[in-house]
């Protein structure tokens, strides 16, 4: 029986659901691509009026103090000079769950942190884990929809997961995380943050250097056994929240140390690696981690609503000195994120208290939904103008971002390796670590038919063949 066509909401035949449109097969996207689009703008207003994904949360205020000299690779404020701080605001998460969920499933976490710096607001919107699922965002909304719950029986079923990743390999270093011990964390303070994605730093010279963020736990690592975290999503279903906000209330301050890996922007294109690829990570004996500072978590909020529900996060802040990358999935959150804080919360969500930046904002926005403050005032909203309104700074220009190749949906999946990274995770792991992995596995696979274990079989076996051997044996497939 041969496949209806899919097509646009305007009716419009799809000829690429894989691939998103870039220029050149590493270059950033172009927003000529409609498809994407539609499909991330759509993905956005699904629910209301919770968020679509990190909907469970919680968040302090804290301070950011740097300990260590970059301003070799940035002019960002924010890292001028040893011993500055900037307030910070920082919302820990469960990515799939509804806001009633538990903060005890196997989930990645939300790391996403705001810096109210002198230039502006600068956010970084990552995980507790340095990868993701996806590396084209084309593949978000349909990795998301895998996870959460059926449209006709309306509850979490594991075939729908195992069915999307049976045709996903590029999820098999991300799958190996989140089924390892560090799936579960212990709370929020005792687990790492990462920016994820590649970004940029650029220097008053003009030079670029691609970057990425590392957020280390200063209170350890700790894990949740799987029986341990069940129980307390039954008995202590806001375990993590509870144990953030008691910790700072009690004058326990969490910290973390941020640490950066920096790459000469020249040596993108020397690598093996897509460097870009956001199911990626950088060679720590190329690219050493470096220390930059301290983050402390030292105030709980007042009001959860007002300062952790409608915080609202967005990679496409960020001041001077730091940029953005061809790093697809960024490039897309650069649009889905403000797109969907302005469904969710208003067009002025920006001027809410916990979103506003500390420096004063000149802009010519005007009226939409709730706007509170005096609307401008008297003053006219367009530029360039005759009376002296707000203008451009041309000494923030950013160096430009390189890029090549022609506009083309490329397949990523072609002559990109997705499994060695996954196998030498899991081949540092002990013996003991090595069977809760699987047991983890196999356990999350119970029920789905041998037809979609076999290719997720064939996937774990690719990565390494003990890693696969031992999860056909659990789950009782002879291969």
């Amino acid at each position: 029986m041969k496949k209806p066509v899919l097509t646009t909401a305007g009716g419009h035949p799809v000829s690429q659901n894989q691939h998103s449109l870039t220029a050149g097969s590493r270059g950033p996207l172009l927003m000529q691509d409609m498809h994407l689009v539609e499909k991330l703008a759509h993905f956005n207003r699904e629910r209301i009026p919770e968020r679509v994904v990190h909907a469970k949360g919680s968040g302090a205020y804290g301070t950011f103090t740097v300990t260590q000299d970059i301003t070799r690779f940035t002019r960002a404020s924010v890292f001028a000079g040893i011993g500055k701080t900037t307030p910070t605001f920082l919302r820990f998460s469960t990515v799939a769950g509804e806001r009633g969920s538990a903060d005890t499933e196997r989930d990645p976490r939300g790391f996403a942190l705001k810096f109210y710096t002198d230039e502006g607001i600068w956010d970084i919107v990552g995980n507790n884990t340095p990868v993701f699922f996806e590396r084209d965002p084309l593949k978000f909304p349909d990795f998301i929809h895998s996870q959460k719950r059926d449209p006709r029986t309306g509850y979490k079923n594991p075939i729908r997961m195992w069915d999307y990743w049976s045709r996903a390999p590029e999820a098999m270093h991300q799958i190996t995380i989140l089924f390892s011990d560090r799936g579960i964390p212990d709370g929020y303070r005792y687990m790492n943050g990462y920016g994820s994605h590649t970004f940029s730093l650029w220097n008053n010279g003009g030079e670029r250097f691609w970057v990425k963020f590392h957020f280390k736990s200063m209170q350890g690592i700790k894990n949740l056994p799987p029986e341990k975290a069940a129980q307390l999503a039954g008995s202590d279903p806001d375990y993590a929240g509870r144990d953030l906000f008691e910790a700072i209330e009690a004058g326990q301050f969490p910290r973390w140390k941020m640490m950066v890996q920096i790459m000469p922007e020249l040596d993108a294109e020397r690598q093996s690696f897509n460097p870009f690829d956001l199911t990626k990570v950088w060679p720590h004996n190329e690219y050493p981690l470096q220390e930059v500072g301290i983050l402390e978590l030292n105030r709980n909020p007042e009001n959860y609503f007002a300062e952790v529900e409608q915080a609202a996060f967005s990679p496409a802040n960020v001041p001077p000195g730091i940029g953005y990358s061809p790093d697809k999935m960024l490039q897309a959150r650069l649009f889905a994120y403000p797109d969907a804080a302005r469904y969710r919360i208003g067009v002025n969500y920006q001027s809410l208290p916990v979103n506003r930046p500390l420096n004063q904002v000149t802009a010519y926005h005007r009226d939409g939904g709730m706007r509170f403050d005096n609307n401008g005032g008297r003053v006219d909203n367009y530029e360039p103008n005759g009376f002296n309104g707000p203008a451009q700074d041309e000494s923030v220009t950013e160096p430009p971002l390189r890029i090549r190749g022609d506009a083309f949906r490329y397949d990523a999946h072609r002559e990109n390796d997705d499994f060695t990274q996954a196998g030498n995770l899991y081949r540092i792991l002990t013996g003991e670590e090595r069977e809760r992995l699987t047991d983890n596995i196999a356990a999350a696979m119970r029920g789905v038919p041998a037809e979609i274990l076999r290719p997720n079989i064939e996937h774990f076996l690719r990565c390494d063949q003990d890693y696969g051997l031992k999860i056909a044996a659990k789950v009782g497939i002879k291969l």
